[in-house]
């Protein structure tokens, strides 16, 4: 927490998680036209955010992009803020919000993405199998995923009601167990319809000194603000629901869990 203190406590580091709130995954190039200051200035700052965990980058290629990472932002706000001032301020921060967006009249630059880091106590095939194994994903999703996780094969994510319905489908598009496993997701009805799949990456990673893993999760190629909003709440429900099952044994309370259309 001290950290994250430090890091918000600088003007310019906040601007640049404003500018990564306007719009994710940005190269340093990118984060630098509109600072007025040296590359390697503004490459010092990112190391701090870094440090405190609230930027998280996700190499592609050659180009490192960089994304906010809210978890140590939802801390400081659950810890700080909504136990004592919760109903007001959810109501003034709704208000504010949809008057910026009017104000603002504009849309995001792109498909939105969204990038979650988190840190599990355990080891990296440990993780692996809690985001593979079927009865592991019924036990703190509510949706069974179920699939052989070979390149190029289909997978499900089937609800534990019974029913056999399958709320997201995809393709695996790679698979290399313990640490990276990419998938499409897409409503069934979307299945053919491939300029409406989604990406998710996820990375899994032994953290330096400790026996804890890094897990960062990708969501690319959302269709717009409403969806990129929709995940925003449905990710943390996730992977908290996962962390807990791994490292208490218990999966949260039901009520706690995700939506069946998340």
């Amino acid at each position: 927490m001290d950290k994250v203190f430090k890091a918000l406590a600088d003007d310019t580091r906040r601007r640049l998680l404003d500018r990564l709130h306007e719009r994710a995954g940005q190269t340093l190039g990118q984060l630098c036209e509109h600072i007025d200051m040296t590359r390697q200035s503004v490459t010092q700052h990112l190391a701090v955010l870094e440090a405190a965990h609230l930027v998280a980058t996700v190499r592609r290629g050659r180009e490192k992009l960089h994304y906010l990472n809210p978890v140590p932002l939802h801390d400081i706000q659950e810890r700080w803020i909504d136990k004592f001032e919760r109903p007001r301020l959810r109501v003034l921060t709704e208000v504010k919000r949809r008057a910026e967006e009017a104000a603002a009249g504009r849309a995001m630059a792109g498909n939105p993405a969204f990038v979650y880091v988190t840190y599990i106590a355990g080891t990296p095939e440990r993780v692996w199998d809690a985001l593979t194994d079927a009865d592991l994903t019924a036990a703190y999703w509510g949706h069974a995923n179920v699939s052989d996780w070979r390149p190029g094969s289909r997978w499900e994510h089937v609800r534990t009601d019974g029913s056999g319905t399958a709320d997201v489908v995809g393709t695996v598009v790679a698979s290399e167990r313990p640490t990276r496993l990419v998938t499409t997701w897409a409503a069934p009805d979307d299945e053919s319809r491939p300029e409406r799949h989604s990406r998710v990456t996820f990375e899994i990673r032994s953290h330096p000194g400790a026996d804890t893993v890094r897990l960062t999760v990708t969501h690319e190629n959302l269709a717009d603000e409403g969806e990129f909003a929709d995940i925003s709440q449905a990710w943390p429900a996730v992977l908290s629901g996962l962390k807990s099952l791994l490292e208490t044994g218990r999966a949260l309370p039901r009520e706690a869990r995700p939506a069946p259309s998340d």
